[in-house]
């Protein structure tokens, strides 16, 4: 509930004073004689005809209260909104070679990388969002969808040895473009995360680069892996082997992906620095949302004009008809 005029609350600080005196007269009023003990007097209740000389008072304070409430317009404010959501179509490119299983991100590059990715996918409902992943081939894991479970569950899907191996970049690059080409969403984005450098494909990075430029999408380019030697499972007749692998990938590549096409390149070493990295992508996209708000007011004073009345008229009943009698 809201008040039209809630000036006029202020006039209930003028009752305050009001009490006071009120309490004031009825102390001084109070007839006293001497008597030598009231121990006789303090078990006797108080008739009724005690409380009823307070009550048309109490009444009357009751009735400007009400009545002031009144003056401010008390009023009932319905509200609701309308709103409208511009999603953004985001195409997320994971790389999924051999190298994606290094360990010096926890438990692995390739679980670090999807479990943040899940996280980011999951904040952002009024998106689009689909998958593709690639190493010496590429394939679509997800279409664009508002599915966030689907796409969830496909993501702990993904695994190394699904495709052959390989880092083919151009060629999970135009697979994501080709995917996201024909949307008519005016905000388009690719997160393309990889560890090391174009070696399979018939397509160059640059000129998926170009191609994504032309379709007007952004390319984000995160390259993961530690500046350290990092350790890295193979299999072998005798079971699994770890080797160690120094931290080589073409970051000039990723660098010119992202400026071609008004993008940004990250490095994350480190799974701090990858959450960190995806939380600055939602910030920098973030969806449009437009609101319009109404509000109705309807009048609310009828009530509390009624209580007034009402507290009005007991108290002439009690002051001239209930105490006169008792009095009488």
């Amino acid at each position: 509930m809201t008040f039209a005029n809630p000036g006029y609350l202020f006039l209930l600080l003028l009752l305050i004073p009001v009490i006071g005196w009120y309490i004031y007269e009825l102390h001084k009023s109070d007839a006293s004689v001497q008597i030598s003990s009231t121990s006789t007097f303090a078990k006797q209740p108080s008739t009724i005809r005690v409380w009823l000389l307070h009550v048309p008072f109490v009444l009357r304070v009751a009735a400007i209260s009400l009545l002031t409430i009144v003056l401010a317009r008390p009023q009932l404010t319905n509200r609701w909104s309308s709103q409208s959501t511009e999603g953004i179509d985001i195409m997320m490119a994971l790389d999924i070679s051999g190298t994606m299983l290094a360990e010096d991100l926890v438990p692995n590059r390739l679980e670090a990388a999807k479990k943040v990715a899940e996280d980011f996918v999951l904040a952002r409902p009024n998106d689009q969002i689909g998958l593709v992943v690639f190493a010496g081939e590429s394939f679509t894991q997800c279409p664009l969808t508002t599915d966030r479970a689907a796409l969830v569950n496909l993501f702990k899907a993904v695994d190394y040895g699904m495709i052959e191996d390989g880092t083919a970049i151009g060629l999970g690059l135009a697979n994501a473009v080709n995917r996201m080409k024909d949307s008519e969403t005016k905000s388009k984005v690719i997160i393309l995360l990889t560890d090391g450098s174009n070696n399979r494909g018939d397509i160059d990075p640059q000129t998926a680069a170009e191609i994504a430029k032309t379709f007007g999408i952004r390319v984000y380019t995160i390259g993961v892996g530690s500046y350290r030697q990092a350790r890295v499972p193979v299999q072998t007749p005798i079971g699994k082997q770890y080797v160690m692998m120094d931290p080589e990938f073409d970051e000039t590549t990723l660098r010119s992906i992202a400026q071609t096409t008004g993008g940004q390149y990250f490095r994350a070493s480190d799974n701090q620095t990858l959450k960190a990295i995806y939380e600055q992508i939602d910030q920098m996209e973030k969806t449009k949302l437009r609101v319009r708000e109404y509000s109705k007011h309807t009048e609310n004073f009828m009530p509390f004009l009624v209580a007034a009345l009402l507290c009005l008229v007991i108290e002439i009943i009690i002051r001239y008809f209930v105490i006169r009698t008792i009095s009488n």
